[in-house]
């Protein structure tokens, strides 16, 4: 499986990808089901290619009882979605296997927590950003593999009705801030130019570490800098949800120059002057 996500294709696709090249919108009607009894099922896990999303990693790690860090090092392998060098990650596969870590005899083992993009399969979403929007928008369109016989299935529905019944929304609400982040830098080019390596340090953190993160928030320097009304660094700190919503305001802040968070009145010159004496050293 090779879903398209978050950023899966242009608007002409090659001769013999599998991507329908129709744009779909929430109110198109696909046909496509998958289920046990049919012939190809789990067919795409034992080809897996899945990128994952900071949710991903937060409803996995929580699961196995594991800190992002040791799911991370333990289920995941990085790539880079740029040339920047902008950290990724994709589940492992088994040992020498194509096959998702995750796919047992019966299935999927994590299907309740299954990724985004598993959620998605086969349908594609690609995330466009208009000239002077504010946001990315959204195109949807088929992928049909050889080997899938689920668009055979007599089941009809809308694009709206399949990603209720996936349990998708919910993903996509708590990704969106983190996706435009994506398609923001993607989009910029060389009008943002390359990030730096303190930048990606912490673009991997607040995507993919989020316990690292909560420790991060808790420092005396970061106390020392950000300014927060009273009582919202409890409501941060209540889920892991809340935490990356704040995360990701935090990541815009980093990349973009968005003050969405507060800054105490001369916390740079206060940090400037701590560090002098160690530059005279």
């Amino acid at each position: 499986m090779k879903p398209g996500f978050p950023d899966a294709a242009g608007s002409d696709a090659p001769p013999q990808s599998p991507i329908a090249p129709q744009a779909l919108s929430l109110d198109s009607t696909i046909r496509f089901d998958c289920h046990p009894a049919i012939a190809c099922f789990n067919a795409c896990c034992r080809n897996s290619d899945v990128q994952l999303t900071p949710l991903d990693i937060i409803r996995l790690k929580r699961r196995f009882g594991l800190s992002a860090a040791r799911f991370v090092a333990r289920y995941t392998v990085p790539f880079e979605m740029d040339h920047h060098g902008m950290p990724g990650l994709r589940l492992a596969r088994k040992p020498a296997s194509s096959a998702c870590v995750f796919l047992g005899e019966e299935g999927c083992g994590v299907y309740e927590d299954r990724p985004l993009a598993c959620r998605y399969y086969a349908l594609g979403k690609m995330h466009v950003r208009e000239k002077r929007a504010p946001q990315t928008g959204e195109r949807y369109f088929l992928v049909r593999e050889d080997y899938c016989e689920g668009h055979g299935e007599p089941v009809r529905l809308t694009i709206r009705d399949y990603l209720a019944r996936q349990g998708i929304p919910e993903y996509e609400a708590a990704n969106r801030p983190w996706m435009d982040i994506i398609v923001r830098k993607r989009s910029a080019g060389a009008a943002i130019g390359a990030p730096s390596a303190r930048s990606l340090q912490l673009f991997d953190m607040c995507s993919y570490d989020i316990d690292g993160f909560r420790a991060f928030v808790q420092q005396s320097g970061f106390r020392d800098i950000f300014d927060l009304p009273e009582g919202e660094m409890e409501t941060i700190l209540a889920s892991d949800e809340n935490l990356l919503a704040f995360s990701m305001r935090f990541l815009r802040q980093v990349l973009f120059g968005e003050q969405s968070i507060g800054m105490k009145k001369d916390a740079r010159e206060k940090r400037m002057a701590a560090r002098r004496p160690a530059w005279r050293q």
